[in-house]
């Protein structure tokens, strides 16, 4: 997978990120909510249409009058749109509704949401997928809209900028009425107090949600901290000596072997250094922001594992699954999974045979297979409960089944480790695809492009230090 782009789930497209210049962006306080996780990544999905484009920027400055933007949006009067939402008990978000309510806009509101509420099917004939499906599409095609032309380490533009902050905020707003009910009193005018539910934002939102959109923050800080930068970009066959601005010298093939990281993706602009290199204190606030870039992948890798775990197995994935684990990871697997009293993953992982993205990927899937069949087998005698139960009733027992699950779970989390760009699994896939908890798609869609994002600026930074350090040999 190539280094400097990270694809992000259900189908693959490239989706890349531009970048900016503004120091400190990862503090202390954030280190502490970043410092999780393992190292993964993954692939960008080809979506059906691009869920929108163009809307005017929003204000989060002031103070969000509901009445007037509602009044705004349906044209009737401040005093009407009050009573209406005073019916719906409707909970406004910042100031998405709060614009300028021109025909034109009203129209592009009218067209984006007809889109999401039809589920991708223009023909109106219910044929379109669910709500969480849409709305995960929505998310990822947008990221692909703002970030997937960008290659380098430089500014978002501001219009694309604008876009990405506006658009996120009125998908991010469904979150606002996903609640879970909870016992409470209530005191009555006469002091009596009553036992009542009440609603409280559902906690996997409450948890993660913030830091999703703190971490989105972060990676735009780190794009727009390139503004000023002592390297420069020279596009795909060409090198600029001693000028930001000139590129006219042909690139030779000498220095492309030993500037280039990645030749799979040899159209990419390349990036340039002048002839003595960065300064040392531009290579200590590069790594810097490296190191910062890495963590938020971290976290959101942690966020989007936690969040794909939870998701219920769709019942095709069991359907076709082997009728044995041993036929899924082959004789020789199994041989070293089952036979070794210490199992090491790592040791065996070393043993195999993988040289490229698609075995590593295969293999996932048959070890992820497999793992699910002995799963489905260890809990045979104890009904639906949690695998997390399964396994403390099954520990004194000494069962087959749930060792083998165990292995091939720290065997699957080993290989993604070790191959950090690998692509979803089928099993993720398919979780994707099947899920109908709107929340959960949120959650899973935007961890997945800020996951993708911050790969892409880790690769993007190693591309300009590689250089660096080609440039100084030299």
């Amino acid at each position: 997978m190539d280094s400097g782009s990270s694809l992000v789930s259900v189908s693959d497209e490239s989706s890349e990120a531009a970048a900016g210049e503004h120091g400190g962006c990862c503090s202390s306080s954030t280190r502490s909510l970043v410092d999780a996780a393992g190292n993964l990544s993954r692939t960008v999905s080809d979506v059906s249409t691009s869920f929108s484009e163009q809307c005017s920027s929003v204000d989060h400055s002031g103070p969000f009058e509901p009445a007037a933007a509602v009044a705004k949006l349906i044209g009737r009067s401040p005093a009407s749109a009050a009573a209406s939402l005073s019916r719906l008990s409707m909970k406004p978000r910042a100031d998405v509704l709060d614009r300028r309510s021109t025909d034109d806009e009203l129209e592009l509101v009218k067209e984006r949401f007809s889109k999401l509420l039809l589920g991708e099917d223009m023909s109106g004939g219910g044929k379109g997928v669910c709500t969480a499906v849409a709305i995960s599409n929505a998310i990822t095609n947008l990221y692909a809209t703002v970030f997937g032309s960008c290659h380098k380490l430089e500014p978002l533009p501001a219009g694309k900028k604008s876009m990405w902050m506006r658009e996120m905020d009125c998908l991010l707003s469904v979150c606002d009425y996903i609640v879970e009910f909870y016992p409470s009193t209530q005191a009555l005018p006469d002091g009596t107090k009553v036992e009542v539910m009440a609603t409280r934002p559902r906690s996997d939102i409450y948890i993660n949600l913030p830091a999703l959109e703190k971490l989105d923050a972060m990676l735009i800080d780190i794009l727009d901290s390139f503004q000023k930068a002592e390297f420069w970009y020279a596009d795909a066959g060409t090198r600029s000596f001693g000028s930001v601005t000139s590129s006219s010298s042909t690139m030779s093939s000498s220095f492309r072997k030993s500037t280039l990281r990645n030749e799979e993706k040899w159209w990419l602009p390349v990036p340039c250094v002048l002839d003595t290199g960065l300064s040392e204190k531009a290579r200590k606030d590069l790594q810097q922001k490296r190191d910062c870039a890495n963590q938020i992948h971290k976290a959101a890798v942690s966020i989007n594992s936690g969040v794909l775990s939870d998701m219920e197995v769709p019942e095709s994935f069991m359907a076709v699954l082997p009728k044995s684990g041993r036929a899924s990871v082959g004789d020789s697997v199994y041989r070293a999974m089952l036979g070794a009293d210490k199992f090491s993953p790592d040791y065996l992982l070393d043993t195999l045979d993988i040289s490229s993205e698609h075995d590593a990927l295969a293999m996932a899937d048959r070890v992820e297979a497999a793992m699910y069949v002995w799963r489905r087998k260890a809990s045979a005698s104890h009904s639906k409960a949690p695998w997390s139960k399964i396994k403390e009733l099954a520990a004194d027992d000494d069962d087959k089944n749930v060792a083998l699950a165990s292995r091939a779970e720290s065997l699957l989390l080993c290989l993604k480790h070790r191959f950090p760009g690998l692509s979803q699994t089928t099993l993720d896939t398919s979780k994707i695809q099947y899920n109908k908890d709107v929340g959960q798609a949120i959650l899973e869609s935007y961890s997945r492009v800020l996951e993708s994002l911050a790969f892409n600026i880790v690769s993007w930074i190693d591309d300009v230090i590689f250089v660096d350090k080609s440039i100084r040999k030299q």
